[in-house]
């Protein structure tokens, strides 16, 4: 049995996501605080998400 939609929390305004279906290693942004953030397993219709650090390119003195 397969299911149309994960849900996840993020990690850092505790927003609920319901997503389409993904897979590890995927990134999405909370809707809520613009995170992006990164699927870092998928269990049993939930998301395991980890928050991405951006990093800054830096181009220079």
């Amino acid at each position: 049995m397969s299911t149309a939609t994960l849900t996840g929390v993020c990690p850092e305004c505790e927003t609920d996501l319901t997503v389409p279906p993904m897979v590890q290693g995927e990134t999405l942004s909370c809707p809520e605080c613009m995170l992006t953030l990164r699927v870092e397993d998928v269990r049993d219709g939930q998301l395991s998400l980890q928050m991405v650090e951006v990093q800054l390119r830096d181009w220079g003195q």
